[in-house]
């Protein structure tokens, strides 16, 4: 197919909005049992509900839950783990009304559905049933008091006559709690916690305890803490390898690497498994993450990430340690799971798995399949109508940084089938910043990042400093320090681009959500670089920020900014509402009016200040949208909406099928 040169933005896109925005699911959540694979499906064009999806043997996918439930929690308002199967059993809360639900038999043709824990202002996550079936354990949200809601650990009987209760709680004294873990004799508890001012990758707690029980009352003994109570170290995601031996991952070694624990010793040691200058792990930041699979034989399949790049590997027995070695499973988003009883030896190639496969080529799919086969699809989240000639592939980019270290980054550069780069025209650049600001850039395929290089922009995905996949250290670089070096690495990351001749260095915008957001807006009031920004729900007042945020991120500014009141001035200092009169560029604001993380007031302040100060900005609000957009309507107005703001700025004029009335944004200086 011969290309046409064409003036870049301009270029009529296989990507269309229809397809990012209504034609795309996201799939999330994979888990199997003996007999059938398990995930989740968060629809567009169902107003973003989520719905649990199954496959079995021979048989094609079907929707498990009804048209009226949605598969989701709001505990510690990002939520996850909200649904666990066991056998023909399910156990999940519902959005709807927060109530736990448990489906019985939904391999029959009759599955009976009942709440079995349901209270107003109560939520419900990180789901587990005990070996027996008997009791569901769970993390706790409770909203009725005044303040903060109170966090605990409960026990839910799941016996026919137990219907509506609100759990009995089993333990209460820490400020939050997550992954119950029942050992498979049923004899003992695990999970972790942590309190204020700590987040889960700073600082929690590995804790252990007896389950006591009389009949369908369930107390728990004594708890030992195992791990964390003497230094700071993140301990996530225990998993019991037998009754005596609970495995976790810690990064006390500057690593999130795996660690086992005897716990019929007194004070058992944490023993490292396998050592490794790579992350197996990730931030806590929802419930039911999966870094790691327990195998036949003492085995462990673990998803690594290093310098940003994820690589699986299987990790072997050799006396008291372990051996690490590739294991080729394309690029799951957490580790594959062994689909139970398809396995008849212990060699990696004949065991089957199920995995969400997350290509840099390919849209997301839930897949089943052997190590180093080419897997079977059992559902992708799009059907791509373009091949690999119109999808732009990562090019690993290193850069300097203002003190003498070295930044990360992914680079990807315009690429249609159709259209090239004029001669005489470099292309516009989007540099990235991510959210969290813990998480980080994936090479993953995405349409964030497609629609931009399918129309002629480069993208420049940036791991700033407190990026995730680079060890603690590199976390722990934004400790004090946010709204200072991840600004500088952006900036950092753009003019090195801008020197290499390969994007046009007048054309640089930046664009980013949640954390992300204040990052673009004071990378405006600080650099020249930049002669546009998006801000999506991004954070424009420190200050409110810390005053009014929901009690999972209620402390986290204290290591990111300092302890606040105390230090208030540094929170006004790094808040971009206060650096609005050093802003000379457009500056475009997404905003959901449901957003209890960054509320709606964020955006609208920081709008009228730049309208002092006669910046053209433009400010959209969307109804029934929280801290990230779900609906196709939405998603589809902001793809549209930003592509348009970037045409009024770079001087192009979108294709024909990019411009409709409602997308036109009206600048208003």
């Amino acid at each position: 197919m011969t290309q046409h040169a064409r003036p870049c933005g301009s270029w009529p896109s296989p990507v269309t909005a229809d397809l990012a925005a209504g034609k795309t699911i996201t799939l999330s959540s994979v888990s199997a049992t003996e007999n059938a694979i398990f995930w989740l499906e968060r629809r567009p064009v169902d107003c973003g509900r989520t719905t649990l999806v199954c496959n079995r043997a021979g048989e094609r996918p079907y929707d498990v839950t009804s048209p009226g439930m949605d598969v989701a929690t709001k505990v510690h308002e990002y939520g996850g783990k909200a649904y666990v199967v066991q056998g023909e059993n399910l156990a999940f809360s519902n959005h709807l009304d927060d109530a736990v639900c448990l489906l019985t038999a939904i391999g029959s043709s009759s599955p009976q559905l009942r709440r079995i824990a349901a209270g107003e202002d109560l939520r419900y996550a990180s789901l587990a049933f005990d070996p027996s079936g008997r009791i569901l354990f769970a993390v706790r949200e409770d909203h009725r008091g005044e303040g903060e809601p109170e966090t605990t650990l409960v026990a839910l009987p799941l016996a026919p006559d137990c219907c509506g209760g609100e759990g009995t709680v089993l333990v209460r004294e820490a400020d939050f709690y997550s992954t119950p873990a029942v050992s498979p004799d049923g004899l003992l508890l695990a999970w972790i916690e942590w309190d204020h001012p700590a987040m889960p990758w700073t600082a929690t707690r590995l804790c252990v305890a007896p389950i006591l029980s009389d009949g369908e009352c369930v107390i728990l003994g004594t708890p030992r803490i195992l791990a964390g109570n003497e230094i700071n170290e993140s301990i996530i995601e225990p998993q019991w390898a037998d009754n005596g031996t609970l495995i976790a991952i810690s990064d006390r070694s500057g690593w999130w690497n795996l660690y086992r624990f005897d716990v019929t010793r007194p004070t058992p040691e944490a023993e490292p498994l396998c050592p490794l200058s790579a992350e197996i792990g990730q931030p806590h930041w929802v419930f039911g993450q999966s870094s790691y699979t327990l195998l036949p034989g003492g085995r462990i399949l673990a998803l690594s990430v290093h310098e940003g790049r994820t690589q699986t590997l299987m990790l072997t027995p050799k006396g008291s340690t372990f051996s690490a070695e590739p294991v080729a499973f394309g690029q799951p988003d957490q580790c594959p799971v062994l689909i139970t009883g398809q396995s008849s030896t212990n060699r990696t190639d004949d065991e089957l798995y199920a995995w969400l496969d997350q290509p840099a080529d390919n849209a997301s799919a839930v897949v089943t399949g052997r190590a180093g086969a080419t897997p079977r699809i059992l559902r992708s989240s799009a059907t791509l109508p373009f091949g690999p000639r119109d999808i732009s592939l990562p090019q690993n980019i290193r850069f300097p940084l203002p003190d003498g270290d070295e930044g990360y980054a992914f680079f990807y550069a315009p690429t249609n089938a159709r259209y090239t780069v004029p001669q005489n025209e470099r292309p516009p650049m989007i540099v990235t910043a991510h959210g969290g600001p813990t998480a980080r850039a994936s090479e993953a395929f995405s349409f964030k990042i497609q629609w931009w290089t399918s129309r002629g922009f480069a993208v420049l995905d940036v791991n700033y400093s407190g990026s995730t996949g680079f060890g603690r250290a590199w976390r722990e670089r934004l400790d004090g320090e946010w709204g200072v070096r991840d600004v500088a690495d952006c900036i950092a990351a753009a003019r090195h681009m801008a020197g290499t001749g390969m994007i046009d260095p007048e054309r640089i915008a930046i664009r980013g959500s949640s954390a992300g957001g204040l990052t673009v807006l004071a990378g405006l009031a600080t650099s020249d670089i930049f002669a546009a920004g998006v801000s999506l729900y991004g954070v424009t007042d420190l200050r409110a920020l810390a005053q009014e945020t929901h009690k999972f991120e209620a402390r986290y500014l204290d290591s990111l900014v300092g302890p606040w009141p105390e230090a208030e001035t540094v929170y006004r200092e790094r808040s971009p509402l206060f650096m609005a009169d050093r802003i000379r560029t457009p500056v475009l604001f997404l905003q959901g009016l449901d957003d209890r993380i960054v509320p709606p007031d964020q955006a609208r302040t920081m709008v009228i200040a730049l309208r002092k100060n006669h910046i053209p900005c433009a400010l959209y609000e969307f109804p029934g949208e929280g801290h990230g957009f779900r609906s196709e309507t939405t998603i589809r107005r902001a793809f549209l909406s930003e592509l348009d703001f970037y045409g009024q700025v770079f001087s192009f004029t979108p294709a024909a099928q990019d411009r409709t009335p409602e997308s036109h944004v009206h600048l208003e200086p």
